[in-house]
């Protein structure tokens, strides 16, 4: 029986033993290490499979050209770089790998939230300036009994709102797919509005879709305490850049802590790189060494189930199972 064709559009690790091992007997792997659609083909033309990182969109038109493709398994957790309603439209089972850095991004989200608070990255820049000064920084303000508002309340918000609750923090979240009291987690549910104004820490926790595209915006940040800081460990297309930038030359808010922006790099000029009250990482939250291995594992996996005639355990287009290219 001959093997199936795996298309691997781009990966940011060292090899692809791990990939190899999982598919190895059931498929060949065609790694590309490209991001723009059109150069997946006309390798991807004739593939069964698509494991795809960070190349997109993967749109109605990409799919058309991917007559034989039953599966496209993203290595993350977001799928917003591909059209689900398109996939789903043509059969092809979409799915991701939800679980993999979870405490990774709670962690990272927390230690933004204190370096912010803190001032951490602050100190550490004046004291290599040669300047020592007590007390610098001002203002600086107790985080036990500030409000920490979640946006989004999934795994990693939860993780976030036990830790937050641990430092005495009032612990505050909005999310229309959960119900008070749903989980056993610290946190009152309260309307976004109210999430705007009542939080001292704001933090991002919601997927990228078009309802959350740009929803802390102008008006939002208006809402916003002139003391609160934002912090984005999820998808840089939320915030409005534009708006952000304004709400800090006005001094609507405090600050920001952002590991994912929009743009994504921001160009080197921009001026959110060269701003005292702004931390910017290069979307590096979900990184570890433990991480990493879970993220390899997981897209492979789904697609081995599929070529193996099996349902994949994490599909994001359920809506697929009534009918899909697999025959599942």
């Amino acid at each position: 029986m001959a093997k199936a064709k795996v298309v691997l559009t781009d990966y940011v690790w060292e090899s692809l033993d791990v990939e190899n091992e999982i598919l190895g007997a059931l498929a060949n792997i065609v790694p590309l290490q490209v991001t723009d659609p059109d150069a997946f083909f006309p390798d991807a033309e004739d593939c069964d499979a698509l494991l795809n990182t960070y190349g997109g969109p993967i749109a109605a038109d990409v799919m058309a050209k991917m007559k034989n493709c039953k599966i496209i398994a993203r290595y993350g957790i977001g799928v917003d770089t591909i059209d689900l309603d398109a996939a789903t439209e043509a059969g092809i089972i979409v799915t991701n790998n939800p679980t993999y850095c979870i405490e990774e991004v709670a962690e990272h989200t927390l230690a933004m939230l204190l370096t912010c608070a803190r001032k951490i990255s602050f100190y550490d820049r004046l004291v290599r300036s040669g300047r020592w000064e007590v007390p610098p920084g001002k203002p600086l303000f107790r985080m036990a009994g500030a409000s920490v508002g979640l946006i989004g309340f999934g795994n990693i918000a939860r993780r976030v709102a036990k830790a937050a609750a641990g430092l005495d923090m009032r612990v505050l979240y909005s999310d229309p797919f959960v119900d008070q009291g749903q989980f056993d987690i610290p946190g009152d549910k309260v309307e976004f509005e109210n999430l705007l104004r009542e939080s001292d820490y704001l933090c991002v926790h919601a997927p990228l879709t078009p309802q959350t595209r740009g929803m802390l915006n102008a008006d939002a940040f208006a809402q916003m305490k002139n003391t609160a800081v934002v912090v984005n460990c999820s998808r840089g297309p939320i915030i409005d850049t534009d708006a952000l930038v304004k709400a800090l030359d006005e001094g609507q808010i405090a600050g920001c802590a952002l590991d994912t922006t929009d743009p994504e790099p921001l160009p080197e000029n921009h001026t959110l790189r060269s701003r005292e009250n702004v931390i910017i990482n290069p979307h590096a939250a979900w990184y570890s060494e433990q991480a990493m291995e879970r993220l390899q594992r997981g897209a492979p996996n789904e697609v081995r189930r599929v070529l193996k005639g099996e349902w994949p355990v994490n599909v994001v287009n359920r809506a697929v199972k009534n009918n899909n290219r697999a025959g599942l």
